[in-house]
């Protein structure tokens, strides 16, 4: 019997239409005699639909179009399976899911949101759970977790945005004692949306009130300015888990941007798609990339045992990208941040050990499934009931 698998994407997030990239490559290589692939699109307004149009991205050219042609619908729960139901009743009937393969990226996606759902349902779903999204996604609260276990990082500092024009020479004598040039990233935000460079005093106030709109809180840190930037992917749970190989990541300008991870911004070392590739940008694969990256035996020894840490501290699950940057003039490592449901969920990186796009994406369902079953032997409710004599004399 084939498993119904539901793929979410999409969502009221800066990464929408980057979700929509990497839902379609999962849709593409998801083994059809295995699933049942059912997209779940989840619009900019939050609605839920599904429909067939959904398997095609020149479709979602005119996203508003694309919820026209397809069916509203709701999830809901009836005894131990979740179903999803058309608004509008065009179903023939209710069609259940089994498992809940997450391909959404930034809020809602990678917070903890989607998945602290997924709990409520008791539907099993591939990625972190509500702890390790919500944390890998919240770089301040992150480097705070890694500053607690000893994990490299470059010097940095965070504040509620709210705070800032209440002591700005407070904040700018932070980053004077850090130096410049500095960083500025939004907390909750990834694909580079929101982040500022701050060559200077002079830009500091500025930059800052630019990355505002982005996020409540900020984080600025130390840049690296001869930096090499790697990547590397952690499969599997906290109970058991591997790596992947390691790129270098391949910039033009003086940071990677969202241009460069998806629009293409180089021509030059683009990694091939899956066997089925999709219509359109190729997301993170049209990155320029080093794979293997260019470094020695003892920074790779250290990035995958600095990767494997941060997978189990952070409580992650299913496939992560971490990444780290290198400071070429003294060789340190530092860890960057964890991507908890990466681009192209790092299929590139696990194709060099061998592993192809539908394997993986196999890998994840299993890996869900099994997990599910384990929370499933633990008690989180009783059967008994304390206010069955509430107001009883």
């Amino acid at each position: 019997m084939k498993i119904n698998v539901g793929v979410f994407f999409g969502g009221v997030s800066c990464e929408h239409e980057i979700s929509c990239l990497s839902a379609n490559q999962v849709m593409n290589a998801l083994n059809r005699d295995k699933y049942n692939v059912i997209p779940v699109y989840i619009s900019k307004n939050s609605d839920f639909y599904t429909g067939e149009a959904l398997f095609d991205l020149a479709n979602y050219a005119d996203l508003d179009k694309l919820c026209t042609t397809c069916e509203k619908i709701v999830l809901y729960k009836d005894g131990n399976t979740v179903y999803l139901k058309a608004v509008n009743g065009m179903f023939k009937k209710a069609q259940n899911i089994d498992v809940a393969y997450l391909s959404m990226h930034g809020t809602n996606g990678e917070d903890g949101a989607i998945q602290g759902m997924m709990e409520m349902l008791k539907l099993p779903y591939t990625s972190s759970d509500v702890l390790g999204s919500a944390v890998g996604q919240d770089k301040a609260v992150m480097k705070q977790i890694f500053e607690c276990e000893g994990i490299p990082m470059v010097d940095h500092f965070y504040f509620y945005c709210h705070d800032f024009d209440k002591d700005v020479e407070g904040y700018k004598k932070k980053a004077k004692k850090i130096g410049y040039p500095l960083i500025c990233k939004p907390a909750n935000l990834g694909s580079s949306v929101g982040i500022e460079i701050i060559h200077n005093e002079d830009e500091f106030v500025d930059k800052i009130h630019e990355a505002m709109q982005y996020d409540f809180k900020l984080v600025i840190e130390r840049m690296i300015t001869n930096l090499k930037e790697v990547n590397i992917s952690v499969m599997g749970s906290i109970f058991e888990a591997r790596t992947s190989a390691i790129e270098e990541v391949m910039k033009n300008d003086e940071l990677l941007s969202y241009k460069d991870k998806y629009l293409g911004g180089s021509k030059s070392g683009k990694t091939k798609m899956p066997s089925k590739p999709v219509k359109g940008s190729k997301g993170m694969a049209s990155t320029s990339r080093k794979v293997p990256a260019d470094i020695t035996e003892k920074q790779q020894k250290l990035i995958e045992e600095t990767a494997l840490k941060i997978f189990k501290v952070l409580n992650a699950s299913g496939v992560v990208r971490i990444d780290f940057m290198i400071d070429k003039d003294t060789e340190e490592v530092y860890a960057n941040e964890i991507n908890s449901i990466p681009g192209s969920l790092a299929f590139y990186l696990w194709k060099e050990k061998g592993i192809e796009f539908d394997e993986e994406c196999d890998i994840m369902i299993d890996e869900a499934l099994k997990r599910y079953r384990k929370k499933e032997k633990k008690t989180y409710s009783f059967d008994t009931n304390i206010l069955k004599n509430y107001g009883r004399k």
